[in-house]
């Protein structure tokens, strides 16, 4: 429970979930339409979890070795 408090804590999660708060609080008092929302999260979300995969993957070929 500890380590995942960690990862979460990381920059990159920070960044994520700060990035998705301001983008929702923007298109729902309408500065951003909600099609400018759902191409900046996507673009967002699909690039955490991208890094994350690779580092996964990245983690189990050195467990490997």
């Amino acid at each position: 429970m500890k380590n995942k408090l960690a990862k979460l804590i990381d920059v990159k999660s920070i960044v994520t979930l700060v990035m998705t708060a301001v983008f929702a609080c923007l298109s729902a008092k309408g500065t951003v339409s909600s099609d400018q929302f759902l191409t900046v999260f996507t673009t967002v979300i699909a690039f955490y979890f991208g890094t994350q995969h690779a580092k996964n993957k990245e983690d189990k070929n050195n467990e490997n070795v």
